[in-house]
C-alpha cells in the first residue's frame, strides 16, 4: 500500500527557495505566546440536563459546584465547562498559570502581558484587565465570526 505525503504549496517553495532550514529559522525568531490552559465554556439552559448528556459521553466532574450552577466536566484531554445564566454565549477559555491539571506554573505569560501583546497587534479587548494589578484577572476579544475569547487568570502573577 503506497502512502502520499502532502506539504502546502507555500511551504514547498520556502524549501525549495531557501533549504530547509528556512522553516526552522523562521519558525524559531518568532516567539509563540502560551495561553495556558484551554477549555470550551459552555452556556447551559439546564445545568442537570447538560451533566447528565454529557456524563453519557463518558465525561467526568473534575470541578465546580452544582449548586452555584457551574461545573467543568473531563474526558481525557478534552475539557468543558457547564455555566448555567453565568453567559450568553459558549467561550473558548485560556487560563494562563494552569497545565491542563489545573496545577499552577511557576513561570508563565501573565494575563496581562498577554493582553499588552494583542493589542499591539491590533486586537481591541471587549473587556480588558486591569494593567495596574497582578494576580487573577481576565480579559475578553471577539473573532470575526462573534466568537468569544476568555482570557482568565486564577493564579498569582509569576514572579520575574
Amino acid at each position: 500500500m503506497k502512502t502520499h505525503r502532502f506539504a502546502p504549496a507555500g511551504a514547498l517553495a520556502l524549501i525549495a527557495a531557501f533549504g530547509a532550514g528556512a522553516l526552522s529559522t523562521q519558525a524559531s525568531e518568532k516567539k509563540t505566546m502560551d495561553l495556558g490552559n484551554f477549555s470550551v465554556s459552555l452556556a447551559v439552559k439546564d445545568i442537570k440536563a447538560s451533566k447528565a448528556f454529557y456524563e453519557k459521553l463518558d465525561f467526568k466532574e473534575v470541578g465546580g459546584k452544582l449548586e452555584q450552577r457551574w461545573l467543568v466536566l473531563q474526558n481525557g484531554n478534552a475539557k468543558i465547562g457547564l455555566f448555567q445564566g453565568m453567559f450568553e454565549k459558549n467561550l473558548m477559555t485560556f487560563n494562563p498559570g494552569w497545565t491542563q491539571d489545573k496545577q499552577t506554573l511557576t513561570d508563565f505569560q501573565d494575563v496581562r502581558e498577554l493582553q499588552r501583546t494583542l493589542k499591539a497587534r491590533g486586537l481591541a479587548m471587549s473587556v480588558e484587565a486591569d494593567e495596574k494589578t497582578e494576580g487573577p484577572a481576565h480579559f475578553m476579544l471577539t473573532d470575526p465570526d462573534g466568537n468569544t475569547l476568555l482570557f482568565d487568570q486564577h493564579v498569582a502573577s509569576p514572579k520575574r
